[in-house]
């Protein structure tokens, strides 16, 4: 069974739409959350993840723009809340509000969280991935950070898809991977896309200009 694992979608319709279409024939698709936040599509982003029926678990953007509560945020990250309340109907800000910290998927095996199994906004980074993290799950996926990063031990697979919108780990391409459920093995994937239209678009909406250059860094 092959599924396609996703996070970190950030309102970037362009990466998410360039993923979708290079991603392979699978049996399912997950999300470890923050389909919102950053950049200039949230709502026709939450319609893709709903439209699909992709099961998804709440990340800290997808909190606050639920909540309206920026809490903490750069001023970057609030300008893609408020811009984000502003453009989500009320529907999909209840969808939103409505996601979990936390799934069970295919029968038990698979556990989603969005930063850390038990602390949804911890960041947790590579070097802190152990097989100490997983439960009675297979496989624990995570997000949060926007670093694409996995490790297969005996006892199971810890990995994180990396971002679809928002790379922080040098490489601008958007990141996504496949989880094999027969062999428990994993494929990192990554596909370019036009970043240069997410930046004009980051432009018109009146966004802060970095959240558009640093996507040229994978930054």
């Amino acid at each position: 069974m092959q599924v396609g694992v996703l996070s970190d979608v950030h309102s970037n319709r362009v990466a998410f739409e360039t993923v979708l279409d290079d991603m392979p024939d699978v049996d399912a698709l997950v999300c470890a959350g923050d389909v919102v936040g950053y950049n200039p599509w949230p709502a026709e982003c939450v319609e893709l993840v709903r439209e699909r029926e992709i099961p998804t678990v709440m990340g800290n953007h997808d909190r606050a723009v639920a909540s309206g509560t920026a809490f903490r945020f750069n001023r970057m990250a609030k300008a893609g809340v408020e811009l984000a309340r502003e453009r989500l109907t009320d529907d999909q800000l209840d969808w939103l509000d409505d996601l979990p910290n936390e799934r069970l998927l295919f029968d038990g095996r698979v556990k989603i969280v969005h930063g850390h199994p038990e602390d949804p906004d911890h960041y947790t980074m590579p070097d802190e991935f152990s097989p100490d993290l997983l439960g009675d799950e297979e496989v624990l996926v995570m997000g949060h950070t926007h670093v694409q990063h996995h490790e297969e031990y005996a006892d199971g697979v810890v990995m994180n898809p990396g971002s679809v919108g928002q790379p922080r780990d040098g490489d601008p391409k958007a990141a996504y991977a496949l989880l094999d459920l027969d062999d428990l093995s994993v494929e990192e994937r990554r596909v370019e896309y036009d970043v240069a239209a997410v930046q004009r678009a980051v432009e018109d909406a009146g966004l802060p200009s970095k959240i558009g250059s640093r996507l040229k860094y994978g930054k």
